[in-house]
């Protein structure tokens, strides 16, 4: 048994009349990596924010390396060597990786030598795998594997013991992915103690050496993950057995809804083309960078660069304009909901009828009574409680938020086409499973559906054609009945021998 670097026990959080916690105990144990898992809303981020000193638990005590200690506010945490790298990075992008690893920082003394400090930062960087040139470098100029190892040197330096990482793939290619992991490897060799968030089960049997779940903010179970399986896993987050994650295809395809020839968006995609027909998902399989998601944006109208002869419905569409797609029955479903996606601060009623006010309104005056109706059939139509039409987006979990994203998707004239870009991303396992259903639904009644996911087994699972892109390029396309993992991977890895051979 590996000794307790830090420990919970019998922690309870209220907020108002929702009980966030428990009665919840965990150990955090050094030279391990801990999972961390649960459906949305199950209290991780609470867990996390206690640690980090952002909340009080109402009982309970923390004790660190056997002693009770007190995490009133951040720094407390910071001095306990608790340490936190979010999905969101908070690093200057100007500054050089150096500067951006003491930023902050209260171990920096007011009289000190840079000398010094470079060569910490070099020694850090070098522990993670990275040349001592790197501490010189802009953080914009790096990827965002890099950047999530700067931020995790950034901790490391201020002496972290116990590192936590909450979804730190969310945004990585496979390359990135496994870079990443060989730096959790070498930390968790040297005695750190690793929590890691994540909704890619995947991971938690690739990386982690044991996993604890929460349900309703309760630990339902915790267990070296050699003892488990995925189904296991799935079990104790959501309560119930997942049947059939991935919904069959109906295969019931039609005329050609989209037909795209000669795309081309300048210095990341060349010459592409493709059809997406009423009824069928097309996913695009593509590490970052390949232009998989570039694609995506060209035919939501967000790259105003981008060119090539576009047909809806056998009329030609001009690219590069997002109102003239959203007429010709195109939507979009972007990756970054709180960017992109929603209005945050406005009730899930407005967010789902965002882009029709005009059906709802004469003169400027808007009829809120039919709005209200309106919104309530989408709500129906996607699976939202329509209990909650009055309630914050902010305050829904990934699922429904996504869930009022494919909402605004419904036309009340005519199936068109939904564009995707990671629909699934920060969305737990049970969410995951009633968005695949859904998109099923969707392609059931005519709607096209063109997908990119750097889940391959998303992409696998849901498309009824694969088009693999390597560099900007279209290696090949496959009906998903030809197509193992193995190709898919190979295309997107080690594509430049094959560019240009699509079938």
């Amino acid at each position: 048994m590996m000794q307790a670097t830090l420990a919970m026990e019998g922690i309870s959080k209220h907020f108002g009349g929702i009980q966030a916690l428990n009665n919840v105990s965990l150990e955090i144990r050094s030279g391990e990596v801990l999972a961390l898992c649960g459906e949305n809303g199950a209290g991780k981020s609470t867990l996390v924010k206690i640690l980090m000193g952002i909340h009080q638990p109402d009982t309970g005590r923390i004790l660190s390396a056997g002693r009770q200690v007190s995490i009133r506010r951040p720094a407390d945490g910071q001095e306990l060597g608790i340490a936190l790298v979010s999905q969101e990075l908070s690093l200057a992008p100007d500054l050089s990786v150096a500067d951006n690893i003491w930023l902050g920082s209260q171990r920096v003394p007011l009289f000190h030598r840079r000398a010094a400090l470079r060569r910490k930062a070099a020694e850090t960087m070098a522990m993670l795998g990275f040349s001592e040139t790197i501490i010189d470098r802009p953080v914009a100029s790096l990827s965002l594997a890099e950047r999530q190892l700067v931020e995790i040197a950034r901790n490391l330096c201020r002496d972290a013991r116990v590192l936590i990482l909450d979804e730190p793939t969310a945004m990585l290619s496979d390359g990135e992915i496994e870079r990443t992991f060989a730096a959790i490897r070498r930390l968790r060799g040297q005695g750190t103690a690793i929590v890691y968030i994540t909704h890619r089960l995947g991971e938690v049997f690739s990386i982690c050496d044991r996993a604890t779940v929460l349900r309703n903010g309760e630990v339902v179970g915790s267990a070296p993950t050699r003892e488990l399986s995925r189904d296991s896993l799935v079990e104790m987050m959501i309560g119930r057995r997942l049947e059939n994650v991935y919904p069959p295809s109906r295969n019931n395809f039609a005329e050609p809804l989209l037909s795209v020839t000669q795309l081309r968006i300048p210095g990341v995609v060349e010459d592409m083309g493709f059809t997406v027909r009423r009824g069928e998902i097309v996913g695009i399989a593509g590490q970052i960078g390949s232009g998989a998601a570039d694609v995506i944006r060209a035919l939501a109208g967000l790259t105003p660069a981008a060119y090539g002869t576009f047909e809806i419905d056998g009329k030609s569409v001009a690219p590069g304009s997002r109102s003239r797609m959203l007429a010709s029955g195109i939507a979009f479903v972007s990756e970054d909901r709180a960017a992109e996606g929603l209005f945050l601060k406005r009730d899930v009623r407005e967010n789902l009828i965002a882009s029709r006010y005009g059906e709802f309104s004469r003169v400027g005056i808007v009829n809120w009574r039919r709005l209200t109706s309106g919104a309530t059939h989408l709500a129906a139509r996607v699976g939202i409680d329509v209990r909650r039409l009055m309630h914050k987006a902010e305050n829904l979990s990934g699922g429904n938020q996504q869930k009022i994203a494919f909402g605004r998707c419904v036309s009340p004239q005519k199936p068109g086409l939904v564009l995707m870009n990671e629909p699934t991303r920060g969305v737990d396992v049970g969410a995951r499973a009633e968005i695949y259903a859904l998109m099923r639904e969707f392609s059931a009644q005519g709607f096209g559906l063109l997908m990119h996911s750097t889940d391959l087994e998303e992409v696998l699972g849901m498309s009824d054609v694969v088009m693999t892109l390597y560099r900007g390029r279209h290696v090949a396309s496959y009906r998903r009945s030809e197509v193992e993992l193995h190709q898919v991977l190979a295309d997107i890895t080690h594509a430049d021998s094959r560019a240009g051979t699509a079938k």
